[in-house]
């Protein structure tokens, strides 16, 4: 198991300026961090890899996207084309910064609705996205850890159970699902037992709370999460994400209004306790 940091936090954009900070993350015991991938170059991400090596951060990615115009599950196959060649970018910008894992609702737009549940016809587009995504994958060395998100944030998939039937679906290695604490505790009736009929499928965790706050303060069933995870066999990353006020337009798309934190070192110092203490008492 290793324990990630989702640098959401603070940024969108990890640079150079981030050093200290990172430092610290990695002077706190964890093994890596979650880069957001949302602009810039392949280069730009590969210069940011040799930074992290040389702190000794190992990495995965994170992505979203929230423009209409690259649905990936849109009628119009101009449309689903550009949510393609997106993802194209972000794996090649995953692969050049040394992230073998890119996670998130890389499936449909965030934040974009219907009216109505997912239709046969939008699964069935999103099945063949998916597979010209992770043929490309493939050639890169990444895998693609699709996000069930919950219902405020997208319709496609909501629930474990609907996510793990569509990468079963898709039939392809290199896309995968993961498990989000949060978005679970909102969506699942029985939230361990959504991550322990499919487990199989899931390539990545993220440990966030109740109120996307400092992990361990709030109702999350965390003995029993990690009970699960253990017993499951998962021994990937287990990488907290948490949100601040720190970047208005993140705060404004995650629907952060209040500090739920009294600082960022609290989240991410008392976090990773949390992690550690938890998984050892699961054992």
């Amino acid at each position: 198991m290793k324990i990630g940091m989702c640098m959401f936090l603070w940024t969108t954009s990890v640079g150079r300026k981030h050093e200290g900070l990172l430092r610290d993350i990695k002077d706190t015991g964890f093994d890596g961090v979650e880069i957001p991938v949302f602009s810039g170059a392949p280069d730009d991400y590969r210069r940011l890899g040799d930074l992290l090596e040389r702190i000794g951060l190992e990495r995965t990615a994170v992505s979203a996207m929230g423009d209409p115009s690259m649905n990936l599950i849109a009628p119009d196959s101009a449309t689903r084309r550009r949510g393609i060649d997106y993802m194209k970018w972000a794996i090649d910008c995953s692969d050049a910064l040394g992230a073998p894992i890119l996670s998130g609702p890389l499936h449909s737009t965030l934040g974009h609705f219907s009216g109505s549940g997912p239709s046969a016809v939008e699964l069935k587009r999103s099945i063949s996205s998916q597979r010209a995504i992770g043929d490309h994958a493939a050639k890169r060395g990444v895998t693609i850890g699709l996000e069930a998100l919950n219902r405020f944030e997208c319709y496609l998939f909501n629930t474990m159970d609907a996510l793990a039937a569509h990468v079963d679906a898709v039939g392809h290695p290199n896309i995968r699902a993961m498990y989000d604490t949060f978005h679970s505790n909102i969506e699942e009736a029985d939230p361990i037992g959504a991550f322990t009929r499919n487990s199989d499928r899931i390539v990545h965790v993220h440990v966030s709370e109740n109120d996307r706050g400092v992990p361990g303060r709030g109702n999350i069933s965390w003995a029993q999460t990690f009970r699960a995870l253990r017993a499951s066999g998962y021994d990937g990353w287990l990488t907290i994400e948490a949100f601040g006020r720190a970047l208005k337009d993140l705060a404004a798309a995650t629907k952060i209004w209040r500090d739920l934190s009294e600082t960022p070192e609290a989240v991410y110092r008392e976090g990773h306790r949390h992690i550690r203490n938890g998984w050892d008492a699961a054992a």
